[in-house]
């Protein structure tokens, strides 16, 4: 994260919750300040460390950095998760379409699949329900993410026992699309036309015209290379899921707190904080100093550049 984007998020969390300003008690004494309390919480968020051994570190108690941290969580999503957890805007499904039509699926938005994480604190009670794809008890995350891993779409809070068909019946992916608020596209495969956008899915989905999956040991060449592009451009979500857990470490390791709620609130934070570095670490626009870019030379453009999508 660099460091504007660092001072960017404290600000914003300190102008919606006065927890994070710097304070005096009844005795005239000055609490911690946003950076303790801030800091604290992204060494726990990164770095997966405990509260007890960044006590010397920010001169905090373990509760305190506990309850920071959940505080930091429920402002980032109040803040800043209406416009970096937010549906695809008109500009937004427009880039994707381009950016999918180039690499030969038209009319493709995302691609989605699911991730478990773990839950080590689960309570015995509930322990049954949460155990199915693996021994340990989990809590199944479902995404949608495009090719430059901004995840658009963030489902959390099924228990491990399901598999991605129940969690797709319960998720409101497609809530929009229900409503007949799709975008008007027009495609056609196979001498049938569809005006439907689509996603990239693996193999459990259900035959649905909006998710379209790889063709399981395909024979002739046609089926070899079709399984093989699809296969090469679902792996979006898979590398959004090993970016995620690599910036924050908290969700690549088992989460010990008993609350469900709580559970929803740091993963939800941490994917708006990865949408907010996919979005800062997206490279410049060329076309914004009015350039434009042909092999190895670039050469003014008087007329002004179209914008060039990340």
């Amino acid at each position: 994260m660099a460091r504007h984007l660092f001072n960017r998020i404290r600000e914003g969390v300190v102008g919606y919750d006065n927890y994070f300003e710097c304070k005096e008690n009844a005795l005239g004494k000055i609490g911690f300040s946003s950076y303790q309390k801030y800091t604290a919480t992204i060494q726990m968020l990164a770095y997966r460390v405990l509260g007890d051994l960044i006590d010397e570190y920010v001169c905090m108690s373990e509760s305190t950095c506990l309850e920071s941290m959940y505080m930091f969580c429920k402002a980032v999503i109040v803040v800043f998760g209406p416009m970096y957890l937010r549906e695809p805007t008109a500009q937004d499904t427009t880039r994707l379409l381009a950016m999918n039509a180039s690499r030969g699926f038209p009319e493709m938005l995302d691609s989605i699949d699911c991730m478990h994480w773990d839950w080590k604190n689960c309570p015995f009670a509930w322990q049954g329900q949460n155990k199915g794809l693996v021994r340990a008890c989990t809590v199944i995350l479902e995404v949608v993410a495009s090719q430059d891993l901004w995840i658009s779409h963030s489902f959390f809070g099924m228990a491990g026992s399901h598999n991605d068909i129940n969690v797709l019946q319960r998720s409101p992916v497609f809530a929009r699309l229900a409503e007949g608020n799709n975008s008007p596209v027009n495609v056609t495969v196979n001498a049938h036309n569809y005006d439907k956008e689509y996603y990239l899915g693996d193999g459990i989905y259900s035959q649905w015209t909006t998710i379209v999956k790889t063709i399981p040991n395909p024979i002739r060449e046609k089926r070899k290379r079709f399984a093989q592009e699809q296969e090469s451009a679902r792996k979006d979500v898979e590398r959004a899921f090993g970016v995620l857990q690599s910036r924050l470490g908290i969700v690549r390791y088992p989460a010990r707190t008993w609350s469900t709620k709580k559970l929803w609130e740091v993963i939800t934070a941490c994917v708006i904080m990865h949408n907010m570095i996919v979005e800062d670490e997206r490279p410049k626009r060329i076309y914004d100093q009015e350039f434009q870019f042909q092999g190895e030379n670039v050469v003014p453009e008087h007329g002004g550049g179209a914008a060039m999508f990340a």
